[in-house]
């Protein structure tokens, strides 16, 4: 029995995992996460709308080749002219739509930001404290701007490198071997993993409400670095199926958004899960002791001659008989 649960100890912590991340309402937390996700998608959208309206602004000869693509692709002047007066409306309103933007994006990204804490808080197994609203609110955007800073640097990891290896191929003369691209490819694939590596080093180990080791999560954020780029491939197979129709463009790239967000949420939260499952994580049960043992003595009262008396009695009739019958 123990060599069985020497060679199979994976599935038991799988299993162990899969108990917390349930009894931590793993899911609960997984939807509130998805939903201030999917919340954050228009205030992005707003804040890239109006940088891209200062862009345009600043840039005539920009602007000048964005309108005459307009033209082109809308034959019709009527039409045109009422495209043109909307992105000329557009750029005159950028300022607003860029400061409703970030004042939905703070309030989306906070949300994001608290429920997140919140799970990784519970499947590590800690206590949720009565934290102060002002101290908590500063905290988590502290938290929200340092992993937004650790994504940018994991990114611009993957596309530095990436950079230089395309400089590298054409310096040596490689940009039309085959084989030279596939190992790019690859090269790729481990830089991105590598940057995912970082992320959720970050996520595991600073983001719950009670900061833990970062020798806990090294092997939870390899973990989660793998299957989160295999994720990630999964939803690129997926958007390329989308895109072939109209109709699965409009409607499917939407709702591949909504369940890629729920997957990566529950993926992170089991991760967490299982990390925090690990044989060098788990806190020592502790027995509790045993109640005190008490003695209550019990005063019997009864009517005539007790019970030992009467044996007493018993005994001394049987050894005077026993002597008589002897002497007969």
């Amino acid at each position: 029995m123990d060599k069985w649960r020497r060679k199979y100890a994976w599935l038991d912590h799988i299993v162990l995992a899969y108990e917390r991340f349930t009894e931590r309402y793993g899911t609960h937390y997984a939807a509130a996460v998805t939903y201030f996700s999917v919340l954050s998608l228009v205030p992005i959208l707003m804040i890239g709308f109006a940088v891209a309206g200062f862009v345009l602004q600043s840039q005539p000869d920009l602007l000048a080749e964005l309108r005459g693509a307009i033209a082109e692709a809308v034959p019709d002047p009527n039409l045109s002219k009422q495209v043109n007066e909307a992105v000329t409306t557009a750029l005159d309103s950028k300022g607003t739509v860029g400061i409703i933007g970030l004042l939905g994006a703070a309030y989306s990204g906070l949300g994001w930001m608290s429920n997140l804490r919140d799970a990784l808080t519970a499947q590590w197994g800690h206590a949720k404290e009565n934290l102060p609203f002002l101290g908590t609110l500063w905290r988590d955007l502290l938290a929200l701007l340092g992993l937004g800073l650790a994504i940018v640097l994991s990114f611009g990891i993957t596309a530095l490198g990436t950079g230089f290896a395309e400089l590298i191929l054409r310096w040596m003369g490689l940009e039309n071997a085959g084989w030279a691209h596939a190992m790019l490819r690859i090269g790729t694939i481990i830089l991105s993993l590598l940057a995912n590596w970082l992320v959720f080093l970050w996520v595991l180990s600073r983001l719950p409400r009670k900061p833990v080791g970062w020798r806990s999560a090294i092997r939870g954020a390899f973990a989660g670095a793998v299957g989160f780029e295999i994720l990630k491939q999964t939803a690129t197979i997926f958007l390329s199926f989308t895109t072939k129709s109209p109709t699965s463009a409009a409607f499917g790239s939407v709702i591949g958004v909504l369940v890629f967000a729920n997957l990566v949420a529950q993926f992170v939260l089991f991760i967490t899960a299982w990390t925090a499952t690990a044989k060098e994580n788990r806190e020592p049960e502790v027995v509790k002791a045993p109640p005190p043992a008490v003695i209550q003595p019990v005063v019997s009262v009864r009517s005539g001659p007790s019970p030992s008396l009467m044996l007493g009695a018993g005994a001394v009739a049987g050894a005077l008989l026993g002597l008589r019958w002897r002497r007969k």
